[in-house]
Protein backbone atom coordinates (compact mmCIF):
# COMPACT_ATOMS: atom_id res chain seq x y z
CA UNK A 1 0.00 0.00 0.00
CA UNK A 2 1.57 3.23 -1.15
CA UNK A 3 0.23 6.71 -0.45
CA UNK A 4 -0.91 8.31 -3.74
CA UNK A 5 0.51 5.17 -5.38
CA UNK A 6 4.13 6.20 -4.81
CA UNK A 7 5.14 6.81 -1.20
CA UNK A 8 5.65 3.63 0.78
CA UNK A 9 4.89 3.36 4.49
CA UNK A 10 7.38 0.57 5.15
CA UNK A 11 10.49 2.54 6.05
CA UNK A 12 8.74 5.24 8.05
CA UNK A 13 9.60 5.20 11.71
CA UNK A 14 8.43 7.35 14.58
CA UNK A 15 11.54 8.33 16.50
CA UNK A 16 9.70 9.67 19.54
CA UNK A 17 8.52 6.99 21.92
CA UNK A 18 5.73 9.08 23.37
CA UNK A 19 4.14 9.75 20.01
CA UNK A 20 4.37 6.25 18.56
CA UNK A 21 0.75 5.40 19.33
CA UNK A 22 -0.54 8.76 18.16
CA UNK A 23 1.07 9.09 14.74
CA UNK A 24 -0.68 6.57 12.53
CA UNK A 25 1.77 5.29 9.95
CA UNK A 26 1.67 1.58 10.73
CA UNK A 27 0.77 -0.76 7.84
CA UNK A 28 -2.63 -1.11 9.46
CA UNK A 29 -3.37 2.58 8.89
CA UNK A 30 -1.68 2.73 5.50
CA UNK A 31 -3.98 4.23 2.87
CA UNK A 32 -3.76 5.06 -0.80
CA UNK A 33 -5.56 8.38 -0.46
CA UNK A 34 -5.95 10.39 2.73
CA UNK A 35 -9.73 10.17 2.42
CA UNK A 36 -11.19 7.33 4.47
CA UNK A 37 -14.50 8.88 5.56
CA UNK A 38 -14.00 7.31 8.98
CA UNK A 39 -15.77 8.59 12.07
CA UNK A 40 -12.66 9.74 13.88
CA UNK A 41 -14.35 12.33 16.06
CA UNK A 42 -17.05 10.03 17.41
CA UNK A 43 -15.13 8.93 20.46
CA UNK A 44 -12.23 10.27 22.48
CA UNK A 45 -8.79 9.24 21.15
CA UNK A 46 -10.36 7.73 18.03
CA UNK A 47 -8.56 10.36 16.00
CA UNK A 48 -5.24 8.84 17.00
CA UNK A 49 -6.19 5.99 14.65
CA UNK A 50 -6.66 8.37 11.70
CA UNK A 51 -3.91 8.11 9.02
CA UNK A 52 -1.48 10.96 9.61
CA UNK A 53 -1.72 12.26 6.05
CA UNK A 54 -5.47 12.47 6.45
CA UNK A 55 -5.12 14.47 9.66
CA UNK A 56 -2.96 16.89 7.70
CA UNK A 57 -5.54 17.10 4.91
CA UNK A 58 -8.37 17.69 7.38
CA UNK A 59 -6.41 20.38 9.09
CA UNK A 60 -5.89 22.15 5.78
CA UNK A 61 -9.58 22.65 5.15
CA UNK A 62 -10.04 25.61 7.44
CA UNK A 63 -11.15 29.21 7.19
CA UNK A 64 -14.77 29.18 6.03
CA UNK A 65 -14.21 29.27 2.30
CA UNK A 66 -12.29 25.97 2.43
CA UNK A 67 -14.54 24.06 4.83
CA UNK A 68 -15.34 20.55 3.69
CA UNK A 69 -13.27 20.72 0.53
CA UNK A 70 -11.36 17.57 1.24
CA UNK A 71 -10.55 16.84 -2.40
CA UNK A 72 -8.84 20.20 -2.60
CA UNK A 73 -6.97 19.46 0.61
CA UNK A 74 -5.92 16.06 -0.73
CA UNK A 75 -4.61 17.63 -3.90
CA UNK A 76 -2.60 20.06 -1.81
CA UNK A 77 -1.16 17.20 0.26
CA UNK A 78 -0.30 15.27 -2.89
CA UNK A 79 1.53 18.20 -4.50
CA UNK A 80 3.25 18.98 -1.21
CA UNK A 81 4.61 15.45 -0.98
CA UNK A 82 5.86 15.66 -4.57
CA UNK A 83 7.65 18.92 -3.81
CA UNK A 84 9.17 17.53 -0.60
CA UNK A 85 10.46 14.52 -2.49
CA UNK A 86 12.01 16.75 -5.15
CA UNK A 87 13.66 18.98 -2.56
CA UNK A 88 14.93 16.34 -0.15
CA UNK A 89 15.02 13.02 -2.06
CA UNK A 90 13.54 11.32 0.98
CA UNK A 91 10.20 9.76 1.82
CA UNK A 92 7.77 12.66 2.40
CA UNK A 93 5.79 10.63 4.94
CA UNK A 94 8.96 10.40 7.04
CA UNK A 95 9.46 14.17 6.71
CA UNK A 96 5.88 14.74 7.84
CA UNK A 97 6.37 12.47 10.87
CA UNK A 98 9.63 14.21 11.81
CA UNK A 99 8.03 17.62 11.42
CA UNK A 100 5.17 16.61 13.71
CA UNK A 101 7.60 15.23 16.30
CA UNK A 102 9.66 18.42 16.20
CA UNK A 103 6.89 21.00 16.24
CA UNK A 104 4.63 19.77 19.02
CA UNK A 105 5.29 21.78 22.18
CA UNK A 106 6.32 19.57 25.10
CA UNK A 107 5.36 22.08 27.76
CA UNK A 108 2.62 24.68 27.83
CA UNK A 109 1.28 27.30 30.19
CA UNK A 110 -2.31 27.05 31.35
CA UNK A 111 -4.36 29.74 33.02
CA UNK A 112 -5.13 29.23 36.65
CA UNK A 113 -7.56 31.88 37.83
CA UNK A 114 -8.45 32.30 41.47
CA UNK A 115 -10.55 35.23 42.71
CA UNK A 116 -9.82 37.44 39.72
CA UNK A 117 -6.08 36.88 39.83
CA UNK A 118 -4.99 35.02 36.71
CA UNK A 119 -1.62 33.34 36.81
CA UNK A 120 -0.08 31.01 34.28
CA UNK A 121 1.08 27.61 35.43
CA UNK A 122 3.41 25.40 33.41
CA UNK A 123 2.01 21.97 32.54
CA UNK A 124 3.22 19.03 30.48
CA UNK A 125 1.46 18.40 27.20
CA UNK A 126 -0.13 15.02 26.47
CA UNK A 127 1.11 13.13 23.40
CA UNK A 128 -2.19 13.42 21.51
CA UNK A 129 -2.33 17.16 22.06
CA UNK A 130 1.27 17.44 20.91
CA UNK A 131 0.37 15.77 17.63
CA UNK A 132 -2.79 17.85 17.24
CA UNK A 133 -1.03 21.10 18.00
CA UNK A 134 1.90 20.26 15.74
CA UNK A 135 -0.40 19.61 12.77
CA UNK A 136 -2.30 22.79 13.52
CA UNK A 137 0.84 24.92 13.79
CA UNK A 138 2.26 23.50 10.56
CA UNK A 139 -0.88 24.11 8.52
CA UNK A 140 -1.43 27.54 10.05
CA UNK A 141 2.12 28.55 9.21
CA UNK A 142 1.75 27.32 5.65
CA UNK A 143 -1.59 29.06 5.29
CA UNK A 144 -0.23 32.39 6.52
CA UNK A 145 2.80 32.08 4.26
CA UNK A 146 0.67 31.35 1.20
CA UNK A 147 -1.91 34.05 1.81
CA UNK A 148 -1.55 37.10 -0.49
CA UNK A 149 1.58 35.59 -1.91
CA UNK A 150 2.51 34.18 -5.29
CA UNK A 151 3.79 30.99 -3.67
CA UNK A 152 1.18 28.27 -3.76
CA UNK A 153 -0.03 26.51 -0.63
CA UNK A 154 1.70 23.21 -1.52
CA UNK A 155 5.01 25.06 -1.86
CA UNK A 156 4.60 26.82 1.47
CA UNK A 157 3.46 23.62 3.17
CA UNK A 158 6.45 21.74 1.75
CA UNK A 159 8.84 24.44 3.00
CA UNK A 160 7.16 24.44 6.40
CA UNK A 161 7.35 20.64 6.72
CA UNK A 162 10.99 20.44 5.61
CA UNK A 163 12.07 23.23 7.96
CA UNK A 164 10.09 21.71 10.82
CA UNK A 165 11.58 18.28 10.16
CA UNK A 166 15.06 19.82 10.24
CA UNK A 167 14.11 21.75 13.35
CA UNK A 168 15.28 25.00 11.78
CA UNK A 169 13.73 28.11 13.23
CA UNK A 170 12.46 29.65 10.01
CA UNK A 171 9.51 27.34 10.27
CA UNK A 172 6.43 28.97 11.79
CA UNK A 173 5.60 25.84 13.78
CA UNK A 174 9.07 25.61 15.36
CA UNK A 175 9.04 29.33 16.21
CA UNK A 176 5.65 28.98 17.88
CA UNK A 177 6.72 25.87 19.74
CA UNK A 178 9.83 27.59 21.08
CA UNK A 179 7.72 30.57 22.10
CA UNK A 180 5.16 28.39 23.91
CA UNK A 181 7.87 26.44 25.71
CA UNK A 182 9.68 29.66 26.65
CA UNK A 183 6.51 31.08 28.21
CA UNK A 184 5.94 27.80 30.04
CA UNK A 185 9.52 27.77 31.32
CA UNK A 186 9.07 31.28 32.70
CA UNK A 187 5.93 30.18 34.56
CA UNK A 188 7.20 26.99 36.13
Amino acid sequence: VKLFGKWSYDDVEVNDMALEDYIAVKPKQAVYVPHTAGRYQAKRFRKAQCPISERLACSLMMHGRNNGKKLMANRIVKHTFDIINLLTDSNPIQILVDAIINSGPREDATRIGSAGVVRRQAVDVSPLRRVNQAIWLITTGAREAAFRNIKTLPECLADELINAAKGSSNSYAIKKKDEIERVAKANR
